[in-house]
């Protein structure tokens, strides 16, 4: 058992804020990557072998820079994180093959109003009025994007698949507290590699029931990419979220819906309407105000 953890070396405010940026951009690329997968090789398929690449990315990293086996009590939290976040990528990814990338990802934004009074209640943090009202400004960004990008007549699929995307929201709200405590007791390559090992773990544990083939030799590249995407993004919000409040760094999940609409337009010619455009300067403007350092005294305690 190694020796505990030295605290994470303090980053000013917006620092960690642009580092959670990069990580998104980062997940809405393996998002995208992943999409095609599922179209291509079914979901279970894409799942399976992006974990299983993922661990072979960080088990010589993890080798190397590790100081011991994980303590019990951090283990368990790596186990529960993986749980939590492998259960959460398999009902948005299986909503996310039956509907556009963009509307999809704006499903997604009820996380991170969750994830700010979670953070809250859970974690005992104090929510700046900036954050507040920032995140309310996005996600009223949101909601004109689903009033543009959702005015199709909605079919049963499509309606599974919108149920299917919020209740992986939930979950990542969760997931997000969740990583807010496990990046203070590990380092970020222990974090991304043991989410990977946890998420293939269940995936194998699963193939007797859904395996059915080995992907062709053709997507290998794409697993690859989103694999190399998601473990470098794990990274990058693993270093974030080690310094800045998940209350504070939350609405950063709101950028993704921009990196949605460019991705989804570039790979899927998936349109983009007035209303999706006025919906990402919201959103943009949201996370302007919560990128700014709460002023002293507008805390609100919940």
């Amino acid at each position: 058992m190694r020796p505990a953890m030295s605290p994470p070396r303090p980053a000013p405010p917006v620092i960690a804020f642009a580092v959670a940026s990069i990580g998104v951009l980062s997940f809405s690329g393996m998002d995208a990557a992943m999409k095609q997968l599922s179209l291509d090789i079914g979901l279970y398929n894409a799942v399976l072998w992006r974990s299983l690449v993922g661990i072979a990315i960080g088990i010589g990293p993890f080798l190397v820079a590790r100081r011991g086996w994980p303590a019990p009590q951090v283990l368990r939290l790596h186990v529960l994180r993986g749980l939590v976040a492998g259960l959460s990528v398999l009902l948005f990814f299986w909503g996310l093959a039956r509907m556009p990338l963009a509307p999809a990802i704006a499903l997604t934004f009820v996380a991170p109003l969750i994830t700010l009074f979670l953070a809250a209640l859970l974690l005992g943090e104090a929510v700046g009025a900036g954050a507040v009202i920032g995140s309310l400004v996005a996600f009223s960004g949101v909601l004109t994007i689903v009033a543009g990008e959702l005015r199709v007549a909605v079919g049963p699929e499509v309606l599974w698949a919108a149920l299917a995307i919020l209740g992986a929201a939930t979950l990542y709200a969760y997931n997000l507290i969740l990583m807010r405590r496990q990046a203070q007791l590990a380092g970020p390559v222990e974090v991304a590699f043991f989410l990977n090992l946890t998420l293939g773990v269940c995936m194998l544990v699963a193939a007797p029931i859904f395996f059915e083939r080995l992907p062709p030799i053709g997507s290998a590249p794409l697993i690859g990419v989103a694999a190399l995407l998601s473990f470098g993004s794990l990274m990058l919000l693993s270093w974030a979220y080690a310094r800045a409040e998940a209350s504070y760094l939350s609405a950063v999940e709101y950028t993704a819906f921009i990196w949605a609409c460019l991705l989804g337009y570039w790979i899927f010619d998936e349109t983009l309407g007035m209303l999706t455009v006025a919906g990402a300067g919201l959103i943009v403007a949201g996370c302007l105000v919560v990128a700014r350092r709460p002023a002293a005294g507008t805390e609100v305690a919940l």
